[in-house]
């Protein structure tokens, strides 16, 4: 009996535990090594009797202490068959706590000391002093031997053949299949993130773990990171590495120690080397110095091995410690370690997670990416897990059929899950029907807990216990356990579910604990998340707590540093909240499924916020995970919406299943997505993850890890992404390898756009092998091949494939720069599947015909037998649009060739060959090289900014545009003159060195090029000097006619300048000599090329079409401007005299910065000699105060001018007058300084002018006196138009050559005070001849008003007063007709507008009285009070004569009905009124009835007009019925009043009378066909009409019919307004048989009129001598534009907007306008107009005198069009032509609204728009 069984009192019980264990040795075994992980159980010492072993192991067991034993007893009777009646007594006595403590005693205590120091006790004193050293060694190597061959066989029995747990296959823990591991060469960055995202890492080849160490190494730290995420493997590959070192593999390594931190952080103290090596690991038997020194001798033999890196709690510095052989943290030693002040030479290997590592490891260290398992290793897994062969298909089968599930088998964890539960699955499934049941992480794991119950009963509480020590593990950082910190029953649960892994802790010198973790951090992850989940102690506010994302770990340090490796507790949530773990969680949690469905839309509602907000990357990625796991499509879909278009992903790791899930997620989107990877780790077969994923747009890689791998698996997966535009691949590690995949996958995918393989290191064959595959991409825009190195002769081979391939636009090379862009022919997605043979015979030859090739080839060493080569492939290619060739090294023979070939290569645009090399001997031989190309435009060199650049104009048929439009420019050339040059030529030889020695054979060169073209020549920054400006006048003559010469800074001096004078008084080409001396610029110009000289920018180029026929100007003047110069009265005279035989005429602009009065008396006195001089203009340029006296005398001296404005002594100009101009002299002095004293002497002056029309003096300092003086000398100046002396304030003085009746006085802002009343009312009545006064914010009140009305007395005649003041519109109409009644004369008219503050008074004078009894009994019918009857009495006796009474925008409402009482009461007795106007006011029912009633008894009413005004019924039938017996009516407006049925009809009752009736306005009034009717039949008696308007009503072609009918007999109407209505074509083919003879407006703007009706209405038209306006905008005219055969004399607006006008109507219609003399107006915005339209309205534009206002917004004109406005607004005198919102881009429109400011392209109207009528 064993002695324990007595001691306890338990024989019975004890015999039978020995009995039972002895069925099941395998089985005690096994828990021998999870509750003792150090155990020998092969040791020679143990007993060979089977029993005794049995009763050894228990001995062992119980030692350890109470938790351990009592766990082990839990594990008996949960996994052995226990009979009940032996179950019960052993929980009963040895599974509780009952005092077992204390019966076990000190032997427990002592067995279990002995045990521990059994083996491990390190001596602390050496072996002793050998006598002999020999000696020493070889004892010391014996120790050393020995202490290895113990390592070995300790790390053989921790790390051997594991033995199965219980349930579990065999292959469980036996099956190894090593993951990707991929190395890294990039420098180590521990603060960016262990090099994650470096864009220079690379990935290479496979690594094997054999390879992990490079033993042929000698110097410095031998030192390797393993970086891997959770679950890749990396605890298990270090395992891997001990077992394969115990079993002799890793021979290179003498020594080899692990370390996992988790159980380092339980270390406290300081230690040394020595100590953690043998105290914490294994100790030697005898002298551990010894055997140290051995280790430090052969320390690059020992591999030390550091697992969970990213686990340390400890500080560690990158700085090294004063004694690296003292005592330090863990983390120091591991840190002297890897830096090589501790056993320097030895090898370390880290594992941890990616994320920021300690500053203490060394940037040289060697990183190795654990990249988890591919396809193959999945297989290889699988194979070795399952132990027959048709489990093994049967899994495979399942991961075949199941994407998702292979998917997560990437990662190594989740692979050996998964097997366990198809291990479990597959017997009881029907075949794929299993992996159904994984289809996330989260499943998985649930699955597996399922599998832990075969019985069906689930061990709910179990779960959720363990599930609660996780979590608060998690929560406190805490991942090892000791036997006391789990309740035995958990422990037993975990050991027999192998959900929980034992192992030794050694925390000092013979002291070993025996320690607890979960299996897998995403195990103990899980069951936390299970207990969050399923447990009644965690509400919905802590549950979302941990709903979280975390993108990284952070390195932790400090004392309170914790641990949070919580990485996959908010996936599991999002897992669990799932609907199909909701019956799971139920059972787990004993509640019903609605208490679990609240806590899984907590978390779903939690990640829904995350869903929507803007997250980096790693968060996102995390996110995709959690939405992934849910399996909610409502949250899947939120969560794709809200991703942004742009996508990135930089620098950070990167898994197949991470981009699963990504695929997985966009599954649920609609928008297409752009990816963008960049520096991340990507495991090589993660491309396999997108395959299918339709919604990618653009994809994009950019890092060193992708290599040929990577490219053979993306080459599989892009043939099925359709909607795949961009691909991006740059930066890689691709070999020629791996793009021969790429290359044979492009083809698949024809929708591609954009491929990027740039800065990938291709040679120049694999350059061409991917040009090659151009033809096959018909949509592809972009080939991106930059960054590659590539050889001169290859880039000629690309140029040659460019010069070819039909879709190549341009060829790009610069340096690294390697592009290609493409024009895909514009065709639909159903002709791309056509054949090829088709594509080539249809499609591909048309766009071979139109194609343009820009190519740019620039620093590319190119030389000249490059050139030549160069030019052999171009010659016989398409057109050219760019030849880039600068940078090169062609040299003048390079140049010179390329010049010659210019006219063979067909380029259209642009040649740059600058910064070649280029001599001024080369300057010559280029300029004779072109001289026979005609399309040559500009050529510019400029040798000191090395710049040679020619630019071409394209061929008439080379031009974009359709075929009508080429034929419609070619029409144009037609039209040219023979004599006009076909194009225009600029040659710039700038800043090229030129001397005078030069320019006689550079004239040469030039000669040639004069006769192609109008020439601009440019010799602009040379050193030509005076004698080159002298030899350049003798051979000017010779160059023929240029069009521009620029001189400028070439060092001339004022003689040459004045030479330079002569030639423009001599050469006939020469119209414009512009020279700003001290700046030195000298420009002559001719007469075509007044626009853009001076600036760098040029409008777009023009064909010689742009100088149409007739776009001369008709008299162009010659010009010379000299600014910046000194003159002198010798060089004024000097000047003149050159000038006497310039033809004319001639305008002369001088500037410098004084002008003295001797130079501009003899300025003025050589004017007379000058007859064709029509201006003078000194701007700028100071002139004295006695210059105004010399400028007026100047009409005596030269009775040619016209006109002087001098302008605050400054600027200064006079005006000539040709012999055919009418006379009339203008003269102005403004801000001249001139005073009281000067009046008398300029008037003198200004007498001498017999013609003097206007004169200005303003802004002057005359004063008061000198007002005076000027009025007083006005009798002695003949002045016939206008005198304006005002200053600050306006004071202007109008005349007339003929004496007129009445004058008008204006006076605003006057601030008249009371006393100035009288004043201003006597001089009024003093001035007979004054008949209107205004009065404009005058400060006159109301009450001075009055004053002023009732004391201006006149003996005769009217005399008007207009006032505007504020307080008018708060006055009132009763307040406004009181100071009306206080009126001296009699009031004939009265109009009042509030809101605009007027108020207008007309008065007779004399006035006359009326008989006092006719007023009595006029009074006598008014039911007023008495205030109101008596001014009703000063009104009829004042207003008794009053003709017209208007009210405009006033409110009748505001007193009641006193308003309208009062004036009902004033229109009984206006027996005169003829004129009645109420417009926008307010006036209620009633008011409105007494307003009827009166004007009931105004029967001489010829104008009566309510427009604008809100009545109702009511008030509408008593306004109708005051229209009766209005027998004199004449003008009828009620627009815009809403009349209906009854009240039409009144009105038409009334109209049926009106026979005098000529003009009615009923716009806007809602009149519908049955209406118009009516109202036809009453315009049959309207014979006097003059004016309809009947716009903007209801009426459709059944009543427009009838209205035009009834128009026939109004044989006077004049105006016809009916736009806005629905009359269509058949109202107006019968208004085209009715239409007047005196017809001058016809406006039917949105009248649903077609091509039919609307010529129908022209041709009517056609001829009328009457027509003025018409308006047909807002019309379908497509095909039927207004076209005019015989003319219109008289029409003067046309308003065709939005009319659908197109190009090829428009020539008809612009041909018509010639026939329309007087035509102002031309509004033709909206339409469809283009380039030729533009050109049409260009050439009719010069003759048409009267034209003031083109409106062309809103077309299609494009900047050509543009161009040739201007040149035919040029010769116009047109004001305003509106482009607003056309295709001319920006820049475009500001150079040529600068040039031309009367085109407008702005949205607001800038110029004021002139009125058709003026």
């Amino acid at each position: 009996m064993d002695p324990i069984g007595l001691q306890l009192g338990t024989r019975n019980l004890w015999s039978w535990l020995v009995r039972l264990l002895s069925k099941d040795p395998e089985w005690l075994n096994s828990k021998m090594k999870f509750f003792l992980p150090n155990t020998d159980l092969d040791s020679r010492n143990e007993t060979s009797d089977p029993e005794q072993r049995i009763i050894l192991q228990l001995r062992k067991l119980h030692v350890q202490g109470l938790a351990t034993w009592q766990s082990f007893i839990h594990c008996v009777c949960m996994e052995l068959e226990v009979p009940l009646d032996l179950e019960v007594p052993l929980l009963s006595t040895w599974g509780c706590d009952d005092g077992l403590t204390s019966q076990l005693g000190a032997e427990e205590k002592s067995q279990r000391e002995s045990q521990l120091h059994r083996g491990l006790k390190r001596p602390h004193q050496s072996c002793g002093s050998s006598p002999c050293r020999k000696q020493y060694r070889k004892q010391q190597l014996e120790l050393a031997k020995k202490y290895l061959q113990l390592l070995r066989t300790s790390a053989l029995q921790r790390y051997g053949s594991r033995i199965p747990g219980s349930g579990q296959p065999h292959a469980f823990h036996q099956a190894y299949v090593p993951p990707i591991l991929r190395r890294a060469t990039a420098p180590l960055d521990t603060r960016g993130g262990a090099i994650m995202g470096n864009p220079r890492v690379e990935d290479g080849t496979d690594v094997s773990i054999s390879d992990l160490f490079n033993t042929r190494t000698n110097k410095g730290p031998r030192v390797t990171i393993l970086l891997g995420k959770a679950g890749m493997g990396k605890t298990t590959l270090a395992h891997r590495l001990c077992q394969k070192w115990a079993e002799g593999q890793l021979d290179c390594f003498q020594a080899l120690f692990l370390f996992e931190f988790r159980q380092l952080n339980l270390i406290t103290r300081f230690l040394t080397l020595p100590q953690l090596l043998f105290d914490l690991y294994l100790s030697p038997e005898s002298d551990p110095d010894a055997v140290f020194q051995y280790l430090e001798d052969n320390a690059d033999q020992v591999l030390l091995i550091f697992d969970g890196l990213d686990e340390a709690l400890q500080p560690c510095s990158s700085t090294d410690p004063e004694d690296p052989d003292g005592p330090g943290p863990v983390l120091a030693l591991f840190s002297g370690l890897c830096h090589g002040t501790l056993l320097p030479g030895c090898w370390v290997l880290a594992t941890s997670r990616p994320g920021k590592l300690p500053a203490c490891l060394p940037s040289e260290a060697a990183v190795v990416h654990m990249l988890g398992f591919d396809g193959p290793r999945v297989e290889e897994y699988v194979n070795c897990f399952f132990s027959t062969q048709s489990s093994r298909e049967g899994a495979l089968g399942e991961l075949q059929t199941n994407g998702r599930l292979r998917s997560l088998c990437a990662v190594p964890a989740l692979c050996q899950v998964a097997c366990l539960c198809l291990h479990h699955l597959l017997p009881d499934h029907a075949p794929g029907q299993s992996a159904a049941l994984l289809p996330t992480m989260t499943q998985l794991y649930m699955q597996m807990v399922l599998a832990l119950s075969p019985r069906g009963h689930l061990p709910t509480t179990s779960l959720l216990g363990l599930g609660e020590v996780a979590l608060k593990s998690l929560e406190t950082g805490k991942v090892t356990f000791y036997a006391r910190d789990i309740p035995p029953p958990l422990m037993a649960f975990g050991a027999t579910h192998s959900l929980l892994t034992s192992f030794c802790i050694c925390t000092g010198p013979g002291h070993q604990q025996t320690g607890y973790a979960f299996t897998h951090f995403n195990l103990q992850e899980f069951l936390a998340a299970l207990h969050l989940m399923a447990s009644p102690k965690v509400d919905e506010d802590l549950l979302t707590q941990h709903v979280t994302l975390n993108s990284r770990w952070v390195l932790r340090t400090g004392p309170k540093a914790k641990l949070d490796l919580s990485d996959h507790l908010p996936t599991f949530l999002a897992g669990l909240a799932s609907c199909t773990c909701r019956p799971f969680l139920s059972h787990m949690a004993q509640r019903g499924e609605d208490w679990v469905g609240t806590k899984q839309a907590a978390v779903v509602q939690a990640l829904k916020k995350l869903a929507t907000r803007k997250l980096t990357g790693p968060k996102v990625v995390e996110l995709l995970h959690c939405v992934n796991e849910t399996q909610e499509p409502e949250l899947a879909s939120l969560t794709a919406q809200s991703l942004p278009y742009q996508l990135p992903f930089h620098n950070f790791s990167l898994t197949y299943t991470d981009l699963a899930v990504l695929t997985n997620i966009l599954e649920h989107r609609e928008a297409p997505i752009h990816l963008d990877f960049e520096g991340c780790t990507l495991e090589p077969h993660c491309p396999e993850a997108l395959v299918g994923c339709e919604q990618i747009e653009n994809l994009s890689f950019k890092s060193r890890k992708c290599g040929d791998a990577f490219a053979e698996v993306l080459s599989r997966s892009l043939p099925t992404m359709g909607r795949l535009q961009m691909l991006g691949l740059a930066g890689s590690k691709i070999t020629a390898r791996g793009i021969s995949h790429l290359v044979k996958a492009l083809p698949l995918c024809p929708q591609l756009e954009e491929v990027s393989f740039q800065d990938n290191q291709l040679n120049d064959q694999v350059v061409l092998n991917i040009v090659e595959v151009l033809p096959h991409l018909p949509r592809l825009r972009k080939l991106d091949l930059s960054g590659n190195n590539i050889c001169v002769s290859t880039l000629l081979c690309l140029t040659k494939v460019a010069v070819t391939c039909p879709t190549i636009s341009m060829l790009q090379a610069r340096e690294a720069d390697l592009i290609f862009l493409l024009s895909p022919p514009k065709e639909t997605t159903a002709e791309l599947q056509r054949a090829p043979d088709l594509q080539e015979s249809d499609g591909q030859r048309k766009e071979a015909q139109s194609r343009s090739l820009t190519l740019r080839l620039q620093k590319c060493q190119l030389q000249v037998h490059d050139a030549e080569t160069l030019i052999a492939l171009l010659r016989e290619g398409p057109h050219l649009e760019e030849v880039d060739l600068s940078g090169n090294q062609l040299e003048d023979e390079g140049c010179r060739l390329m010049a010659e070939a210019v006219s063979q290569l067909h380029i259209t645009r642009k040649l740059d060959l600058s910064d070649n090399g280029l001599s001024v001997a080369g300057v010559h031989c280029v300029l004779r090289a072109v001289h026979a190309c005609w399309t040559l435009t500009d050529l510019h060199i400029s040798l000191l900014h090395k710049t040679v650049v020619f630019m071409f104009a394209q061929d008439p048929e080379q031009q974009e545009g359709s075929q009508n439009r080429a034929a419609f420019l070619d029409s144009l050339m037609l039209q040219m003159p023979s004599e006009l040059p076909l194009s225009s030529r600029r040659m710039r030889l700038t800043h090229c060195g030129l001397q005078a020695k030069h320019l006689e054979q550079l004239c040469k060169a030039l000669g040639g090029s004069c006769h192609l073209g109008h020439l601009h020549l440019d010799f602009s920054g040379n050193a030509l000097g005076d004698e080159g400006a002298a030899r350049l006048a003798q051979l000017l003559p010779g160059l023929g006619a240029l069009q521009s010469l620029n001189l400028s800074e070439n060092g001339l001096s004022l003689d040459a300048v004045l030479g330079l004078a002569r030639c423009f008084s001599t050469l006939q080409w020469v119209f414009h000599l512009d020279i700003s001396f001290e700046r030195q610029r000298i420009l002559l110009r001719g007469e075509k090329t007044g626009r853009g000289i001076w600036t760098t920018g040029s409008l777009p180029d023009l064909p010689a079409a742009a100088e149409l026929s007739g776009f001369r100007w008709r008299c162009t003047p010659r010009s010379l401007c000299l600014t910046e110069c000194p003159l002198e009265p010798l060089t004024l005279t000097r000047l003149c005299a050159t000038l006497e035989v310039c033809p004319g005429p001639l305008e002369i602009q001088l500037s410098c910065e004084v002008l003295s009065d001797k130079s501009l008396e003899t300025l003025l006195h050589c004017l007379p000699q000058l007859p064709q001089l029509s201006l003078l203009q000194l701007s700028q340029t100071a002139l004295s105060p006695r210059s105004p006296f010399l400028l007026a005398d100047i009409f005596s001296l030269c009775p040619r001018v016209k006109k002087v404005d001098l302008r605050s002594l400054h600027h200064s100009t006079l005006h000539f007058r040709s012999n055919e101009e009418q006379e009339g002299v203008c003269c102005g002095f403004t801000g001249c300084s001139l005073s009281q004293e000067h009046v008398e002497s300029l008037c003198w002056l200004l007498s001498k002018c017999e013609d003097l029309s206007q004169v200005d003096l303003s802004v002057n300092l005359l004063g008061d006196g000198g007002i005076r003086s000027v009025l007083e000398c006005l009798p002695r100046v003949p002045i016939s138009g206008s005198l304006d002396l005002g200053s600050k304030q306006s004071f202007q003085i109008h005349f007339s050559k003929e004496d007129q009746a009445g004058k008008t006085l204006r006076l605003s802002e006057c601030s008249f005070r009371p006393e100035h009343v009288s004043r201003l009312a006597a001089g009024l009545s003093q001035s007979l001849q004054l008949m209107e006064l205004m009065l404009t914010q005058c400060c006159l009140g109301q009450e001075q008003l009055t004053t002023l009305l009732s004391l201006v007395q006149r003996p005769a005649g009217l005399f008007s007063l207009r006032v505007q003041e504020p307080w008018v519109d708060q006055a009132g109409v009763l307040s406004l007709l009181e100071v009306c009644a206080q009126a001296s004369g009699n009031v004939t008219e009265i109009s009042i507008s509030e809101t605009q503050q007027q108020l207008h008074v007309q008065l007779e004078f004399p006035r006359q009285e009326e008989n006092p009894e006719a007023v009595a009994l006029r009074l006598a019918h008014c039911d007023l009070g008495t205030h109101h009857s008596l001014l009703v009495r000063q009104l009829m006796e004042t207003c008794a004569r009053l003709q017209q009474l208007s009210l405009s925008q006033v409110n009748l409402c505001e007193d009641g009905d006193s308003s309208s009482l009062l004036l009902r009461s004033l229109l009984l007795s206006l027996s005169e009124l003829k004129k009645f106007r109420l417009t926008s006011s307010r006036v209620s029912t009633e008011g409105l009835a007494h307003l009827a009633s009166g004007l009931g008894h105004c029967h001489h009413l010829e104008e009566l007009e309510w427009s604008n005004t809100e009545f109702d019924e009511e008030g509408t039938k008593a306004l109708m019925r005051a229209l009766e017996e209005k027998w004199m009516l004449k003008r009828l407006d009620l627009s815009h009043l809403l009349l209906n049925g009854s009240t039409l009809d009144l009105l038409t009752r009334g109209l049926s009378h009106m026979t005098l009736l000529q003009s009615l306005r009923l716009n806007r009034n809602s009149i519908g066909d049955v209406d118009c009717c009516h109202l036809s039949e009453a315009l049959r008696a309207a014979t006097s009409l003059e004016e309809l308007d009947l716009s903007a009503n209801s009426i459709s072609p059944a009543g427009g019919v009838k209205l035009a009918e009834s128009l026939a007999l109004c044989r006077c109407l004049e105006e016809l307004m009916l736009g806005c209505n629905d009359l269509g074509d058949h109202t107006a083919l019968e208004l085209a048989q009715e239409l007047p003879q005196h017809l001058r407006v016809l406006r039917l703007p949105s009248s649903h009129l077609g091509p039919k009706g609307a010529l129908s209405l022209v041709q009517a038209l056609d001829g009328s001598p009457h027509v003025e306006e018409i308006s047909l905008a807002e019309n379908n005219l497509a095909e039927g534009v207004p076209r005019f055969c015989k003319g219109l004399p008289l029409l003067r607006r046309i308003d065709l907007v939005s009319c659908k006008i197109d190009n090829q109507t428009a020539k008809l219609l612009t041909s018509s306008f010639t026939l329309c003399p007087a035509l102002e107006v031309i509004l033709l915005s909206w339409n469809l107009l283009g380039d030729e339209a533009a050109a049409e309205l260009a050439q009719v534009l010069p003759r048409m005198g009267r034209l003031k206002r083109v409106d062309l917004e809103k077309n299609q004109i494009t900047a050509r069009g543009a161009w040739l406005l201007a040149e035919g607004l040029a010769q116009s005198s047109v004001q305003v032509i509106r482009l607003w919102n056309n295709n001319i881009p920006c820049n475009v429109a500001q150079s040529l609204q600068s040039q031309e400011p009367r085109l407008d392209f702005a949205f607001f109207d800038n110029q004021p728009q002139a009125h058709w009528g003026t």
